[in-house]
């Protein structure tokens, strides 16, 4: 397996989250797959977010859920960009995709869409809750799914094989080589997050992971070379 680049939600150390620029941006740089995160709108809307309110990302306050889609489009993003919807994404870039769903309302959206456009090759769902990852993987006939960690231990590993996951994506901070042998006895994949420094990077190779979720496309030039 080649050692894949994915952009987190884009290229965010450069360019606004979650944008269509910073997709772009992600997609003219190389990166392998581009990583974005997917909440529901007041009016069911899959829109391209990663909290779960927009004070953070947008000039706006308040929860996603509790606005619109039009309430929405009415926010900057940053830099004077829109909060895309999932599907705008699909038509803008033409790069892999990881998406990432925060409840299972949001991965039964989803699954409509990927079936609608049959996207099971092009789109891999992760998410930090299991059962999201089992309900899309019963709607979405072939998807490939991966389980995401932040504080884990060695149970990840069972917890990914128990929702029919192929991938861990892991927090680097907290992987260990016992986890990555684990994974390995699996058969699972194993990708480390956030790699943003050579120090980093050079961890995620000594370690021999299939990828790194990264901020920065600097990590695909430079990621080849690194032993």
């Amino acid at each position: 397996m080649n050692f894949l680049t994915i952009g987190h939600r884009g290229v965010m150390g450069v360019e606004p989250e979650n944008t269509l620029r910073s997709f772009t941006a992600a997609q003219e740089a190389g990166l392998d797959v581009i990583e974005l995160d997917l909440h529901l709108s007041k009016d069911s809307a899959l829109v391209v977010m990663h909290d779960t309110d927009v004070d953070r990302t947008t000039d706006g306050t308040g929860p996603i859920a509790d606005k619109t889609l039009a309430e929405l489009r009415a926010l900057d993003a940053g830099r004077g960009e829109r909060i895309p919807v999932f599907e705008e994404v699909l038509d803008a870039v033409r790069a892999p995709l990881q998406a990432e769903i925060k409840d299972v309302r949001a991965a039964r959206a989803l699954a409509g869409v990927m079936n609608e456009r049959r996207l099971a090759d092009r789109v891999e769902v992760s998410s930090f809750h299991d059962e999201a990852i089992a309900e899309i993987a019963r709607l979405v006939p072939g998807v490939r799914t991966a389980l995401i960690g932040s504080r884990y231990g060695v149970d990840i590993v069972d917890r990914a094989v128990g929702a029919g996951a192929s991938t861990v994506c892991l927090n680097i901070r907290r992987l260990t080589l016992e986890i990555v042998e684990h994974a390995r006895g699996a058969g699972l994949a194993v990708i480390g997050w956030v790699v943003n420094t050579q120090d980093h990077l050079r961890l995620v190779r000594a370690l021999e992971l299939d990828g790194a979720t990264t901020d920065y496309p600097e990590i695909k030039r430079t990621g080849r070379f690194t032993a």
